[in-house]
C-alpha cells in the first residue's frame, strides 16, 4: 500500500505540527511488508491520501482520502470568522468527501456528526500521545531553563499559541485572574500577547526546553471552553506535572481522574486549584504514537477497501445538531 501523507504541517510548532511529526515517524516504524509513506500533497499515484489537517483536504482526490480533524472551533464560532466563510465552506465540502475521518476523541466525533454531517460509520477515533521527548527532566535541566527565561522557582504554566486573541481560550481573562504564583505562557507570540499584564512570555521554545518547563511548573492550567484533545495536558502528565482544567467533554474523556477539573469558565477556581495541587502527577494515559500509527494503518486499509464502493459526494451540511440519538461511533483505539 502506498500512502501519500501531506507533510506540510510538520513545520507547524503547534498541535497540528506535533501530530504530523509524531504520527509520520511512527507510521514508518510500524509499516508492514511493502507498505510505504510518501510525503506529498499531490497524491497522483498513491493508493490512499492522508490529509492530517482540515486545510489539506482535497475537493477532488484521485484516490481514497483520509482526513484528520483536530477541532471544529471555527465552525462553532462562525460569527467571529466571517472573512474566512467561503474558504471554510470549501474545506467542509472537502472533508465530507473523505472516505474516512480520524478524530482524537469521541467528543470531537460527536461534533463532526453535528457540524459537518459526517456519517458515523466514516469516523475513527484514535487518541494522540505525548512525544517521546516529553519526560521528567533533571533538576539541572530545570534550573538551566528557569535561568534562561528568568523564571522563579515556583510558577504555573499555560501552553498554546499566542499569535492572535482566541476568546475560547480565555487567555486574557486567565492573565487578569488574581493569583499568588507567576503565570508562564509558552508559545509563539505577536504584538497583542505582549499587552497582557502580569505574565511571563517565553515565545516558541524547543521540545527539550518545553519538557523542562513542564517539569519545573507547579501545574499546567487549561482554561479553554472547548478542546479537541488537549495534547499539552498529556505532555504535562508525561513530565510529572499536575493538570488543572476547566470541565470540557474532550478533556474529561482523555484525562478523567488524571486531572483536577473545575466548572467551565471559573478561572478563580482554576487558579486556586492549581496553586494548591499536590505533586507528583498521575501518569499519562497508556497510549503511544506507535499505538496510534497501528490504528491509522488499519484506517488506511479500510479506506482502500471502500474505494470501489459507490458513495454520495457533497452531502448537504447539517447546520444544527440532530434531535435524535446518534449511531454508535466506530473506534480504533
Amino acid at each position: 500500500m502506498n500512502v501519500a501523507f501531506d507533510s506540510r504541517p510538520v513545520s507547524d510548532p503547534q498541535g497540528v505540527g506535533r501530530y504530523s511529526r509524531c504520527l509520520l515517524a511512527a507510521l514508518r516504524e510500524t509499516a508492514d511488508g511493502d507498505a510505504q509513506i510518501v510525503e506529498t500533497a499531490h497524491p497522483r499515484r498513491a493508493d490512499v491520501f492522508h490529509a492530517p489537517w482540515m486545510r489539506g483536504a482535497l475537493l477532488h482526490s484521485p484516490c481514497p482520502m483520509v482526513v484528520t480533524l483536530h477541532d471544529l472551533t471555527a465552525l462553532k464560532r462562525r460569527s467571529e470568522l466571517l472573512r474566512t466563510g467561503a474558504r471554510m465552506h470549501l474545506r467542509e465540502l472537502a472533508v465530507q468527501r473523505a472516505v474516512r475521518v480520524i478524530v482524537p476523541t469521541e467528543a470531537l466525533a460527536q461534533d463532526a456528526l453535528e457540524r459537518l454531517g459526517i456519517e458515523p460509520e466514516q469516523i475513527d477515533v484514535i487518541h494522540e500521545a505525548p512525544a517521546t521527548c516529553m519526560y521528567p527532566r533533571s533538576a539541572h535541566e530545570v534550573a538551566e531553563v528557569r535561568a534562561r527565561f528568568a523564571l522563579p522557582e515556583r510558577y504555573l504554566i499555560w501552553v498554546g499559541q499566542l499569535q492572535h486573541p482566541d476568546p475560547g481560550k480565555h487567555i486574557a481573562k486567565l492573565a487578569a485572574t488574581p493569583r499568588k504564583l507567576p503565570l508562564v505562557l509558552v508559545g509563539q507570540t505577536s504584538a497583542w500577547a505582549h499587552q497582557l499584564r502580569d505574565v511571563i512570555l517565553t515565545g516558541h521554545v524547543t521540545d527539550d526546553d518545553l519538557a523542562a518547563l513542564y517539569t519545573g511548573a507547579r501545574a499546567l492550567v487549561v482554561a479553554s471552553q472547548d478542546e479537541g484533545f488537549g495534547l499539552p495536558a498529556v505532555e504535562a502528565l508525561a513530565c510529572g506535572t499536575p493538570v488543572v482544567a476547566c470541565e470540557v467533554p474532550a478533556l474529561r474523556e482523555v484525562l478523567d481522574q488524571r486531572a483536577t477539573f473545575v466548572p467551565a469558565g471559573d478561572l478563580p477556581a482554576l487558579i486556586a486549584a492549581a496553586e494548591a495541587i499536590d505533586r507528583p502527577a498521575p501518569p499519562p494515559p497508556a497510549w503511544s504514537w506507535q499505538d496510534a500509527a497501528r490504528a491509522t494503518w488499519r484506517v488506511y486499509a479500510r479506506a482502500l477497501a471502500q474505494a470501489d464502493r459507490p458513495r454520495t459526494a457533497g452531502r448537504r451540511l447539517r447546520r444544527r445538531p440532530s434531535t435524535g440519538p446518534e449511531q454508535a461511533l466506530t473506534g480504533s483505539q
